[in-house]
């Protein structure tokens, strides 16, 4: 199937549709192999490419028809409606593929790896997005730079990370100074958008219950987020506590439902006389110090997200906000064998390395993780900060499972393979 896409950007649409007919057919055939065992993770990657392969070919058809005028011929009033109703999607999903399609044909590395398959069009759309916020007077051939740099980036990291990473795209052809500075401009300019998009609705569905739809910034997301994910996750007992002592863990949870809950009891803590300077949940922002006397980088927030360094002073006037200012004032952090748990000292310095839980290719952020001992504490171990590996609720209990080895890489990854 892999030459049947290698079709010029530009080729014949009745020559398109005949070659589509054939992938069609291929297709067929492959619905009757009837899987049942094999490299399943080899099968879905190549899936997965001859996926982005073909939208890539549908993008690239997008551009032309656009070029050639069809939503005029047709009465439509744009391409973005007449994709709309040729592909029934909706308007908003039409125009968002018009902009990409439009956006590819100045974006040369990323149109040729998308038709490789080698990225998605969620990647092609981040690496269109972060070139756009480029400085106007940065040249073509660094511009060119850029792109190819986000490509390979895009090839490792998921749409997600691939952002947070593009929003520094300029340090691949700037210094350190004017990458941060454009970085924390990128970060401002989101949080001014955030801020005319915060909107809240209520509803009285007349039957016992509210229903509701808010937009916020991301930190106040973030801090919502903490607050709900500290009343709503299971606490583990003590060694051969029952159900009724533990509550239900693992899949046996309705977390909509848990978390439903969490903001009851958040709503119903709320004070009546006055509200409090600070929230129920520490958040660590970590930043360097010079970046928060001068208006210069980002800040990391340890649920993963990132804000400008002017919101990370503001924020830092609210006791909830900690700030971890690097090269300031220690506390003792390695305390070990005087003290069974790791405290919040160590907590907060840790955040300044871990994003997320250790587990490989666990992305649950690092504000939602508990502290493991690496070295059990009930074998003389030590609560040392170099001791502490941040696990999610769900791998903390796997780490502690008989039922499962699991093995620590160089990159500080764990991963987990049942006993055979």
């Amino acid at each position: 199937m892999t030459a049947l896409l290698d079709l010029h950007p530009d080729a014949d649409a009745d020559g398109v549709v005949g070659v589509l007919a054939t992938v069609h057919a291929a297709l067929d055939s492959a619905g009757d192999l009837g899987l049942v065992s094999g490299d399943y993770a080899t099968a879905v990657r190549e899936a997965d490419r001859a996926i982005s392969r073909l939208q890539a070919l549908k993008l690239s058809l997008v551009a032309a028809a656009d070029r050639a005028a069809v939503a005029a011929a047709s009465g439509m009033s744009g391409t973005g409606a007449w994709l709309s109703q040729a592909t029934r999607t909706t308007g908003a999903a039409a125009a968002g593929q018009v902009a990409l399609a439009g956006a590819l044909e100045s974006l040369p590395a990323t149109g040729a790896a998308l038709r490789e398959g080698v990225v998605s069009p969620e990647h092609a759309a981040v690496i269109a997005a972060a070139t756009r916020q480029l400085p106007a007077t940065l040249d073509p051939d660094a511009r060119a730079v850029v792109e190819e740099g986000l490509v390979e980036r895009a090839k490792r990291l998921d749409p997600a990370a691939l952002r947070k990473k593009a929003r520094r795209a300029l340090e691949l052809v700037a210094s350190r100074e004017e990458a941060d500075r454009h970085h924390d401009q990128v970060l401002r300019e989101e949080e001014a958008r955030a801020r005319d998009k915060t909107r809240l609705t209520l509803h009285d569905n007349r039957d016992g219950t509210v229903s509701g739809h808010f937009t916020v910034p991301t930190v106040a997301g973030a801090i919502l987020k903490k607050v709900i994910g500290q009343l709503a996750s299971p606490r583990r007992g003590r060694l051969g506590a029952t159900q009724d002592q533990t509550g239900p863990v693992g899949d046996q949870l309705d977390w909509a439902q848990r978390q439903g809950q969490a903001f009851v009891e958040l709503i119903e803590h709320l004070p009546t006389d006055r509200l409090h300077g600070k929230t129920a949940a520490t958040i660590v922002v970590t930043l360097d110090h010079t970046q928060l006397t001068a208006d210069l980088a980002a800040a990391g927030v340890d649920t993963g997200d990132q804000l400008s360094a002017g919101e990370a002073r503001r924020l830092a006037c609210g006791a909830g906000i900690l700030p971890a200012i690097l090269n300031g004032p220690s506390l003792p952090l390695d305390l070990g064998r005087t003290q069974r748990f790791f405290t919040e000292a160590q907590r907060v310095s840790l955040a300044t390395r871990h994003t997320t839980c250790l587990a490989d290719g666990c992305d649950r952020p690092y504000a939602w993780t508990e502290l493991h001992h690496r070295d059990p504490w009930a074998t003389g171990g030590r609560t040392d900060l170099d001791k502490a590996e941040p696990l999610c609720g769900f791998h903390h209990h796997r780490i502690h499972d008989p039922s499962y080895l699991h093995r620590r890489h160089p990159n500080g990854t764990i991963t987990f393979h049942l006993r055979q």
